[in-house]
């Protein structure tokens, strides 16, 4: 038997849940926490769509959330959090602030832009939402054309009749003696899907001859991004203890293995946003040989457990059994 892959769900701390629209190419990813956790976006697209996030600026005084929601449907997704607010506090979730008896659910999300050519009934989101946040749970995240990747597509900058596949992708890595890291990101993109390690192209519009044409080699490349609407979404969840400083420089790395993914990420016109959160749920005991080492060593997991997300996403087979040279000897191994 085939052990499954590791996924997001497999952080201590964390369910995930998806729901889909039934015939609409719609849907929500929702990560839901056991309990509200620090939490830092980070957003480089230039056209981004998200549901309070300025609470989560180093300087606020509320960085924590207890669900972050990936949603279709571009500036109708974000009904979901409604939806997903729903659901937290039939489970029990929510918190008291300023003394005030009612529960609130912090929530955080993004969108991507999944709209049909044609106008016509959109799916109801915060049904959606509520689906997903009802069901999250800790098996293995389902992955492919799921959830908020139900409509997803990937390359479109020769058009999106030309356009691959995209969705959900998820992949996760334990670090003995320190914790576990993983990942979750919708895959929406103008741009296509290369493997980070190899450089190869894997999907997006295809020639002939079935080899994916990468961007730099279409004239008036810079036009076709402008015409066209993408977003990668991303999701780090560790159970590492850190500080939202620290947090903050894992979704630093966690860009960086977007962009080796997807080329080209970050445009204009696309939505790219990154969550990273920590459910603070082991107890480290290693050392630090010096100031910083501890996030440095899990970024370099974190841009390799995006990338192979992202591959998972477009179902390329990935596997995390061999995490990068950078990462593979514990803190505690090198003193």
């Amino acid at each position: 038997m085939v052990p499954a892959p590791s996924t997001l769900a497999d952080v201590r701390g964390v369910s995930v849940g998806q729901a889909e629209s039934s015939g609409n190419g719609s849907g929500v990813s929702a990560v839901v926490f056991d309990s509200p956790s620090p939490t830092v976006v980070d957003v480089r697209g230039g056209a981004s769509g998200t549901y309070d996030t300025a609470s989560l600026a180093l300087d606020a005084t509320f960085g924590y959330r207890q669900a972050i929601f990936f949603s279709g449907g571009s500036l109708y997704g974000l009904d979901a959090a409604s939806g997903i607010r729903r659901a937290i506090l039939e489970r029990g979730g929510g918190v008291r602030v300023f003394d005030n008896p009612n529960l609130i659910v912090p929530i955080s999300g993004a969108i991507l832009f999944d709209l049909p050519g044609t106008a016509g009934r959109l799916p109801n989101y915060e049904r959606l939402g509520y689906r997903a946040a009802k069901i999250a749970s800790r098996s293995p995240v389902t992955m492919g054309s799921v959830g908020a990747g139900a409509g997803a597509t990937v390359g479109k900058y020769l058009g999106r009749e030309r356009a691959a596949r995209g969705g959900i992708g998820s992949a996760a890595f334990e670090q003995r003696g320190l914790g576990r890291v993983g990942a979750l990101v919708a895959v929406n993109s103008v741009g296509a899907v290369r493997d980070p390690e190899s450089g190869v192209f894997v999907e997006g519009p295809r020639d002939r001859t079935g080899a994916v044409i990468p961007l730099h080699t279409v004239r008036g490349f810079g036009s076709r991004i402008a015409r066209q609407r993408g977003t990668t979404l991303v999701a780090v969840v560790t159970d590492v203890p850190l500080g939202r400083a620290a947090l903050q420089r894992l979704a630093v790395y966690a860009h960086d293995g977007m962009a080796r993914a997807v080329d080209p990420a970050h445009s204009a016109t696309d939505g790219d946003v990154v969550f990273v959160s920590t459910t603070n749920d082991v107890r480290s005991r290693r050392r630090e040989p010096y100031p910083g080492a501890i996030v440095d060593h899990l970024g370099v997991i974190v841009q390799w457990l995006v990338g192979g997300a992202i591959l998972r996403a477009v179902k390329v087979p990935w596997t995390e059994a061999t995490p990068p040279s950078g990462a593979r000897r514990s803190l505690a191994d090198r003193g």
